[in-house]
């Protein structure tokens, strides 16, 4: 277990293998345990680093804005404290519109890019992850933590077809995240719009999209591929929301074509 700490609160992180840097970052309610059989694939080649955005995770809570260009200055900061001048992003989820406007904001500091499952508009959310961005709404789903797994484990086999290992990982993952980081960040994420900025994303770019995404609309990598000049659009026809646990030996397959592409 490791960390940084900056003027903006505790950065956990975990890294794994030898070689290039590649910066890993995770979804809504997620952490990096998400991307502990990516880093192992990739530890020949690469040195992986898989950090907890502030409010998830192991990093600090103690912030009043979850908002994504926090995110974003995070990335940032965390880079700098390693000593990391450049490196490819890869992003699940909020984690790859994070990634994207890292690129935007911090262009020198992106060498490729790659989204998996992630929204460009936030309106292509689910209506329930919607919601979740209304405070109001947020509040009482984090404050009622019974209704709220209920919720998840009635809903876990729309999300992925191998939700019983998907589902006590993100129970897991609920439980680090606090009220406010719950709905800030969902709200933050709502409220993007990603369309005019993507001219300014002139690097390796890679999309990676499940054909049965319930989660985010996959017809996303439609503005993806029209808003970047040749990105590299992949669907995966059997895979929801986490194509790296629906698909995962297609899914290493592409992320490592990529990165080496």
């Amino acid at each position: 277990m490791s960390s940084i700490v900056t003027d903006q609160g505790i950065v956990h992180y975990e890294t794994y293998g030898h070689g290039t840097p590649v910066i890993l970052l995770h979804g809504w309610v997620g952490s990096w345990g998400l991307w502990q059989p990516t880093m192992e694939a990739l530890a020949g080649q690469y040195r992986c680093y898989a950090l907890d955005f502030w409010g998830f995770g192991e990093s600090g809570k103690k912030r009043e804005s979850y908002a994504l260009s926090d995110f974003m200055a995070l990335v940032a900061q965390f880079m700098d404290a390693l000593g990391i001048v450049s490196a490819p992003l890869i992003g699940h989820s909020m984690g790859g519109t994070t990634s994207l406007g890292t690129t935007i904001n911090y262009p020198d500091r992106v060498r490729k890019v790659c989204v998996i499952g992630s929204p460009i508009v936030g309106s292509s959310l689910s209506i329930f992850l919607q919601l979740a961005g209304v405070p109001w709404i947020g509040s009482l789903a984090r404050r009622t933590p019974s209704a709220l797994k209920a919720g998840i484990r009635l809903f876990a086999p729309r999300i992925t077809r191998e939700y019983k290992r998907w589902y006590p990982m993100v129970i897991r993952d609920v439980s680090s995240t606090t009220v406010e980081s719950f709905f800030s960040s969902i709200g933050s994420l709502r409220r993007t719009d990603l369309r005019p900025l993507l001219g300014a994303v002139h690097v390796p770019t890679m999309g990676i999209y499940g054909a049965r995404d319930v989660i985010v609309q996959p017809k996303q990598h439609e503005l993806l591929r029209a808003g970047v000049r040749q990105a590299r659009i992949e669907i995966m026809p059997n895979s929801g929301h986490f194509p790296m646990i629906d698909e995962p030996e297609k899914y290493l397959t592409l992320i490592k074509s990529f990165l080496e592409g």
